[in-house]
């Protein structure tokens, strides 16, 4: 089973992403699940989602505490809420920002784990662009796809065209594919990178 938890805050489409990766994963044949968390039910508040995905019926109920990939869509809660609480060393962490892991000031906690993993995205920039809203979740998504291959480009597309009217869901798979491409290229440049 592969568990994810999104963190993010209110008015950004948390639980939305988590409901579209369940329902990507259902496209690719998987079993899934997607459920919120809420704290303070406020615009801007933090709030967090999980989805598990499975090749098996998932029975677990309770909240990921050990994710094995971390989607967070706001930075600034990197100095508010542990998000890194119970990430396994191998799990994936795909950050919305255009800093470096430099700027954020993770470079020594990401220094023992998989660099290839640790991936940063410059989501609500690319949904501003595209979407005309700096909402991340879409693109953030298309980004997750590139780095885990969990679930495909297509299934993610699908799942955010079957959930929107025509227009808004049409400039939102234009954000999922940037960045699914942005993730892509930065891995292959990793990869070089590590061979060189």
């Amino acid at each position: 089973m592969f568990q994810v938890r999104i963190h993010g805050r209110g008015g950004q489409g948390v639980v939305t992403a988590a409901e579209l990766l369940s329902v990507a994963a259902f496209h690719d044949g998987l079993h899934a699940q997607a459920f919120p968390s809420f704290g303070s039910e406020r615009t801007g508040a933090p709030v967090i989602a999980f989805c598990r995905i499975s090749h098996h019926p998932i029975r677990l109920r309770e909240p990921v505490m050990a994710p094995d990939a971390l989607i967070i869509q706001d930075s600034t809660l990197l100095q508010s809420v542990d998000v890194f609480a119970g990430a396994t060393p191998t799990a994936y962490i795909l950050i919305n920002t255009s800093r470096t892991f430099d700027d954020l000031g993770l470079t020594e906690f990401l220094q023992n784990r998989h660099a290839e993993r640790n991936l940063i995205l410059p989501a609500s920039e690319i949904a501003l662009r595209l979407v005309g809203r700096p909402m991340p979740n879409a693109a953030l998504l298309g980004g997750f796809a590139a780095a885990t291959d969990l679930v495909t480009l297509k299934s993610v597309l699908n799942a955010i065209s079957e959930r929107f009217p025509e227009r808004i869901a049409a400039a939102n798979i234009a954000a999922a594919q940037e960045a699914y491409d942005f993730v892509l290229s930065t891995r292959k440049e990793m990869t070089h990178a590590s061979t060189n």
